[in-house]
């Protein structure tokens, strides 16, 4: 069902599913094996990994560094309310805990950016599945209200947590 702006509110029945339309993701075939020049991940059959490259790989920066480079983030989550300021420090360590997961798990999965905004923080991840990771794992920590709005169209998800 759609909100307002084109939104799709996100349940836990329908995954956040890859698409091939994100014009971060190459769509022209990749030179494998390639490592990204920025962050030293390695392509290797078909896929981004932490593997050291193998001599005489192709140099091409990764699709999660192009958008740190753009600040073009595919997830927003928001994180607010009165019990945010008492608990911050233990909650941006939840954050930063499940952005390190899922980078070592996941290179194209990496938080932007952590920013003090004026209605609480704002994270910002190259990855619209990761930013679903960070605000279920503070909702089920701290439960509070959550609110996820994916958008199919412009492949990123815009997260509310709020207690």
């Amino acid at each position: 069902m759609k909100s307002e702006r084109g939104f799709q509110h996100a349940g836990r029945e329908q995954g956040l599913r890859e698409r091939r339309d994100d014009s971060y993701r190459d769509v022209a075939k990749m030179p494998d094996p390639a490592a990204c020049p920025v962050c030293h991940a390695t392509y290797l059959k078909g896929r981004w990994t932490w593997l050291d490259a193998p001599a005489g790989a192709a140099s091409h920066k990764c699709p999660a560094c192009r958008r740190i480079e753009d600040d073009f983030p595919a997830g927003y989550v928001t994180l607010r309310g009165e019990f945010l300021p008492q608990h911050r420090g233990d909650i941006i360590g939840l954050v930063m805990a499940r952005g390190e997961s899922g980078k070592r798990d996941h290179p194209l999965q990496r938080i932007i950016a952590v920013k003090d905004v004026a209605q609480g923080l704002l994270v910002t991840t190259t990855d619209a599945h990761l930013a679903s990771v960070i605000a279920r794992a503070v909702h089920d920590a701290y439960k509070g209200e959550l609110k996820l709005d994916y958008s199919k169209d412009e492949n990123f998800l815009r997260a509310t947590w709020s207690r």
